[in-house]
């Protein structure tokens, strides 16, 4: 099973990514994870992104679809994953769809968490708030005004992706404002249906 999981930041991605992975076996693919596993391991892609990395860049397309390739033809992959995080882009999504297509697999579906934007910013008020009063240190991106800018660069670069596979008919709408045990029932509701197209 091949999954993309799509939504703004504070959406519950990680978390409902983390239960697939128990419930299915299959792994979460974090492209922060996979490139600073392939830096580190020094492979040829991992140089390349270390190169621009290093030198202050941002890492190209090109590099990280490779990255991508590399971590989905290991062992632990071969019965699907789960990308969080990628695509980012239209320039990622086509290049997925080519690297798949010249492996003979293909997405099973891309599951977008939707959520109300003017509420998840409440709720990273809410959760830094708690933090601070029970004393704890607040996250880095549980900072309203880093949290709105996150939201912001989302909805300039990712929400572009959300048309492209609803298009190709793999999109699948999950309310994300649901209570956590009910956005996971949906998505697991979601994929027996598919199951049971296969």
């Amino acid at each position: 099973m091949r999954l993309i999981l799509v939504g703004p930041p504070g959406a519950g991605k990680g978390t409902q990514a983390a239960r697939l992975v128990e419930q299915h076996g299959i792994p979460q693919l974090s492209t922060g994870d996979m490139l600073r596993a392939a830096v580190a391991a020094q492979t040829p892609v991992g140089l390349k992104a270390k190169e621009v990395m290093d030198a202050g860049g941002l890492v190209s397309d090109e590099i990280v679809v490779g990255i991508i390739k590399d971590r989905i033809a290991e062992d632990d992959a071969k019965n699907g994953f789960i990308l969080d995080g990628f695509p980012r882009t239209l320039a990622q999504a086509e290049a997925l769809d080519s690297m798949l297509a010249d492996g003979g697999m293909k997405l099973n579906a891309v599951i977008e968490l939707r959520v109300d934007q003017s509420k998840l910013v409440d709720r990273i008020i809410n959760r830094a708030e708690q933090a601070k009063a029970a004393g704890e240190p607040v996250r880095k991106d549980d900072d309203p005004e880093v949290f709105k800018q996150r939201l912001e660069a989302y909805n300039r670069d990712t929400a572009v992706v959300v048309p492209y596979y609803e298009k190709t008919g793999l999109l699948s709408v999950i309310d994300g404002m649901q209570a956590i045990d009910d956005v996971t029932a949906s998505i697991e509701s979601l994929l027996q249906g598919l199951d049971e197209k296969v």
